[in-house]
């Protein structure tokens, strides 16, 4: 065994091994004389992220007490039951507001159930809720697909329904489901209820139908009873990805394998979630083939350009709604080539 060295004669090896580290730090301290100080640093962070001003807070027992504020203050109180959007925008300073109402605990706002007006869907029920729910998987399974692209487990845990449409966002991921059930919205005021088709809600992006004195007690959707129903969606990425572009469809077969019945929605490459009628009438009475599909999706890119303008991302959308509607619509070919 080789003797320790000495410090007037270091050991070869170890010094080979020292220089590439006195490199780097060598250059650590070149970079932290060129940056600023930190205090300078954290001033400039604390411009970016505003400290949140808290607003007043209530949480009303009964439906009649959250009306009642609603009443005299709506045009100050922004609804809060899950808050996923809420306290983001807050944060952001996008959202300014005096006051916050907790609607998440009201009874009138919860529950899944199926009524003679059919399938009913509280606004405060949460997306893992839906996606859980056996009676919305039978009755509107396309729903229950576009609560599995909604966000992260800890998103879908917070985030409503009523959240999600109240907030009247392009992108909205349970709108284009909603549309193609014929949902009906029902609202509160304190003057009594209300019922609107949803797609009435969606007055423009961010632009919500719901006045400032009411709230959205549930939605009502018409069963799929077996037809055929599905929704797609693009993303910059397979999870946790805000809609590029979605659709969903509710579609029903005749004997003769020819379409007796179509409801066709598409988001967020439209201004708002919207029934693309002209699309629907065209695939009535038509085989669900290819040529078909190739038509229908040229029609939904025809559409999606008329509604919207052209735009330097319309090349690839022209592409992307045409691949996406084929997506949805294969297993219907493939049925009818066997």
């Amino acid at each position: 065994m080789p003797a320790p060295s000495s410090g007037k004669h270091p050991d070869p090896h170890t010094a080979r091994c020292r220089k590439p580290y006195q490199e780097i730090f060598a250059a650590a301290r070149d970079i932290s004389r060129s940056l600023p100080p930190l205090k300078t640093a954290q001033k400039k962070v604390a411009r970016r992220h505003k400290p949140l001003t808290d607003p007043a807070y209530a949480r009303p027992e009964t439906l009649e007490e959250a009306l009642s504020f609603l009443k005299t203050n709506g045009a100050q109180t922004r609804p809060l039951a899950g808050g996923t959007d809420v306290m983001v925008d807050m944060r952001s300073g996008k959202l300014k507001t005096s006051y916050l109402l907790d609607i998440s605990r009201l009874p009138d706002l919860q529950g899944i159930v199926m009524t003679e007006e059919g399938l009913s869907i509280g606004a405060s029920v949460t997306i893992r809720e839906i996606y859980s729910s056996p009676l919305v998987a039978e009755h509107a399974p396309s729903l229950i697909k576009s609560c599995a692209f909604f966000g992260s487990p800890q998103i879908r845990n917070a985030a409503t329904i009523g959240g999600n449409v109240g907030n009247a966002s392009p992108s909205a991921d349970t709108a284009p489901s909603l549309l193609i059930h014929g949902t009906q919205t029902v609202l509160a005021g304190i003057n009594g209820e209300r019922t609107v088709p949803v797609e009435d809600l969606f007055k423009g992006p961010y632009r919500s139908g719901v006045k400032s004195d009411e709230l959205m007690l549930r939605f009502i959707l018409t069963p799929a009873r077996g037809r055929f129903s599905d929704f797609q969606k693009i993303g910059r990425r397979k999870a946790l990805a805000i809609s590029r572009m979605s659709m969903a469809i509710l579609a029903e077969c005749a004997k003769d394998e020819t379409f007796r019945s179509v409801q066709l929605a598409m988001g967020s490459a439209t201004p708002t979630p919207m029934r693309m009628r002209a699309v629907e009438s065209f695939l009535v009475g038509k085989r669900p083939d290819r040529r078909t599909l190739d038509s229908g999706g040229q029609l939904m890119a025809e559409e999606m350009i008329r509604i919207t303008g052209r735009r330097p991302s319309t090349v690839y959308k022209e592409k992307a709604v045409q691949g996406l509607f084929l997506r949805m619509l294969e297993p219907l070919a493939e049925k009818g080539a066997r």
